[in-house]
């Protein structure tokens, strides 16, 4: 329950941002927002002796908060404040970079200087953002150049012979490091780190020599961890904070039972998760790691011992080597990967999830071996962990330990995929997507691909189940006016007390804005009458005597580009298309037109369609060349499709539409951005008022006056 001194914190603190700011206006939803999120939080479970307690979403609230909300302001201030009274740390994450310097750059700092609320903060990235300065040192180490020039086959941080350019790169980012000119951090570095070298400095959780290493001082993660001890919010991507629970939570971020998260841009959560919990390897590659297994565990053993283990890990190389190789030559007569002329890169979706027969075998065998390397590798490291403890400062032994720790992380993704092409789903679960790419660079390599079609499940378990409390919110969350497709995909549907909230527009829509839908003849369906439609249409809808600004959007790049090509020439010079020069300067130069008293129109994709922010006259019309239907085409959808129609069901109903509805009303949102915005929407796509599902498409939409 919120305590009355809960209550009076949250109050007093936001009655001091308003009496600091005289242009300050307390909205309504915003304090619904405040109190929804401290009575989520204050009913949260502690742990009942040595048992957490079983969590039905009794502290987990979805609140859709449209567009000048003020949703930063309400989740932080009452966030703050209970976590601070409640002993836990507030995770904020989101899925673009955009928003979380945003809240570290602005929001919180905005916080705490007029709310009084004393938060403490940090950003919080992976451990591949940063710097390793053993690994650095290493490269740049004069005998370690020398070295490097005629590799070391038992080297594991080169694959080819380094280039001049590469080492000087190499070096001045250690000078840079060494003279703290540079804190280690890959998005500070004042220049572009292709990704390849920058894989070479930095490490993963497996290579890492931790309270070993020499450099353990000075590592820029460590370094940046220990900070997220001591602060009362942690902002993170989803990526991170998926990547964390995945390991068990704790690892990276503070750990589950003891965070109250804060999930900004929601609906992209569901999503990553998939991507987060699939799995991926190489044949060519993993082939190549392998044969290395042998040679670094013998000198693993040499460190400490280790004899049979060493042994059993060579074994289960060996093995999966064997497998490997029968799994490519069962594949070179796969009809479904015969390489053509225009497709050098077949794929094979494997049905349902449900492998042939004559593969099952082969793919339990794998599993298996994978699963045992994986392990034996693990205890090795575990055990040149003990062994450097009375070896402090071995260099033998350190390279040895980053070697081993570099196939760890390899047999792991080696193992992550087998096990899942292992799995076989009950009837009624989703299926796991499976798929096999024919490699173009390699002679018989192929790639392995595995995903679940859903997240739910992992998401439920381990993550809300586990949470002390959690706020998922943005400004679409619900699809055809409901939160079931969200709850649906996240897992939420399975903790019944998960409470829903979807709050008032401060915007009055049927003022501020006009929806268009012009009377088109030719269906999307049809793309090339429609293209020829929408080029006959825009002249007549684009008012280029006014200095203002519109945004065109497209679901197709290649409509956009047709389109662009066919417009009359008066039109076509005041256009700015996404993709011929960055978002940056498309965007530097549409407001640059607007102050010389010109029109400028923009040419977007879906991207556009979110997070684009163009207040006032740089948007007074919008318009949207069709509805942005997603077609399953990828592994994971057209699995999840067909699963959906086995069951019975409609995937275009079920899923398209839904999905749809979301990316329609943020392609809406970009037009009314504050309370005096104003314009039109038009879409030019006729299904909104011929098919069955355009009228629910339609109600979710603003309440715009329609002309």
């Amino acid at each position: 329950m919120l305590t009355d001194a809960e209550k009076d914190a949250i109050r007093d603190h936001y009655r001091a941002i308003s009496d600091r700011l005289p242009g300050f206006r307390p909205r309504a939803s915003q304090r619904r927002m405040l109190a929804e999120i401290a009575n989520a939080l204050a009913r949260s479970q502690e742990k009942v002796g040595d048992e957490w307690p079983e969590r039905e979403g009794e502290s987990i609230t979805v609140i859709e908060g449209p567009t000048g909300v003020g949703k930063s302001l309400a989740y932080l201030l009452a966030g703050g404040v209970m976590a601070r009274t409640r002993g836990k740390k507030l995770v904020v994450t989101s899925a673009t970079v955009a928003l979380q310097e945003q809240l570290v750059n602005r929001d919180l700092p905005f916080v705490v200087e007029n709310s009084g609320l004393p938060l403490t903060f940090a950003l919080a990235k992976g451990r591949g953002r940063y710097l390793c300065p053993y690994r650095l040192y290493g490269l740049t180490a004069q005998h370690a150049q020398q070295s490097l020039l005629q590799p070391d086959p038992m080297m594991a941080l080169w694959d080819h012979k380094p280039e001049q350019a590469e080492l000087d790169a190499l070096t001045a980012m250690a000078d840079a490091f060494h003279q703290r000119k540079w804190n280690g951090d890959r998005d500070s570095w004042d220049s572009v780190v292709e990704d390849g070298l920058w894989a070479r400095v930095t490490n993963d959780r497996h290579g890492c020599l931790k309270t070993a290493c020499p450099n353990r001082v000075e590592c820029p993660f460590y370094l940046a961890r220990d900070t997220l001890e001591n602060v009362d919010v942690v902002v993170a991507n989803h990526d991170l904070m998926l990547a964390d629970v995945s390991m068990g939570g704790g690892v990276i971020l503070p750990a589950p039972e003891e965070s109250f998260y804060c999930i900004d841009e929601a609906h992209h959560l569901a999503k990553k998760a998939i991507n987060q919990f699939a799995a991926e390897h190489s044949l060519g590659q993993a082939l190549g790691w392998l044969d290395k297994v042998a040679a670094v565990v013998v000198h693993a053993e040499a460190h400490t011992g280790k004899a049979e283990l060493a042994s059993s890990a060579i074994d289960s190389a060996a093995a999966c080597v064997e497998t490997l190789t029968e799994w490519q030559w069962l594949l070179g007569s796969e009809e479904s990967l015969a390489a053509s002329s225009d497709n050098l890169e077949p794929s094979w979706l494997i049905e349902d999830g449900i492998l042939p027969e004559r593969l099952k075998t082969p793919a339990a065998n794998m599993a298996i071996s994978a699963r045992a390397l994986s392990k034996q590798l693990d205890d090795m490291g575990n055990a040149l962990s003990e062994a450097r403890k009375d070896k402090s400062g071995d260099a033998d032994l350190d390279k040895t330990a980053t070697e081993l720790g570099f196939l760890i992380g390899r047999a792991e993704q080696l193992m992550a995929v087998w096990d899942l092409f292992d799995t076989e789903t009950p009837e009624n679960a989703p299926p796991i997507a499976k798929w096999i790419t024919r490699r173009s660079e390699g002679k018989g390599d192929y790639l392995f691909s595995a995903s679940p079609v859903s997240a739910a499940a992992s998401l439920a378990a381990t993550l809300w189940r586990r949470a002390a409390g959690a706020i998922l919110t943005s400004a679409t969350l619900r699809s055809l006016g409901d939160f079931e497709l969200l709850l649906s995909q996240t897992g939420l549907k399975w903790l019944p007390k998960v409470s829903c909230l979807a709050l008032d527009s401060p915007f009055n829509f049927d003022e501020q804005g006009e929806l268009y839908l012009p009377p088109l003849l030719a269906s999307p369906k049809d793309p090339g009458g429609h293209t020829r439609e929408i080029i006959e249409w825009l002249p007549k809808l684009i008012d280029l005597s006014q200095a203002v600004g519109t945004l065109v959007l497209f679901s197709s790049r290649k409509q956009m580009q047709d389109v662009a090509a066919g417009l009359p020439a008066e039109l076509r010079e005041q256009l700015l298309v996404q993709g011929d020069i960055p978002k940056r300067t498309l965007l530097d130069t549409h407001h640059q037109r607007l102050q010389n008293q010109q029109a400028s129109v923009i040419f977007g994709l879906d991207s556009f369609s979110e997070g684009l922010d163009l207040p006032g006259e740089s948007c007074v019309h919008v318009i949207i060349a069709k509805l942005p239907f997603a077609m399953p085409d990828d592994p994971v959808g057209k699995t999840l499709s067909r699963w959906i129609e086995k069951r019975g069901g409609n995937p275009f109903i079920e899923l398209t539409v839904p999905e749809a509805s979301i990316k329609l009303v943020q392609a809406v949102g970009r037009l009314i951005r504050t309370e005096r915005d104003y314009g039109r929407v038009t879409i030019l796509d006729n299904r909104l008022t011929r098919q069955s599902y355009g009228k629910k498409l339609l109600a979710s939409l603003p309440p715009f006056k329609r002309i």
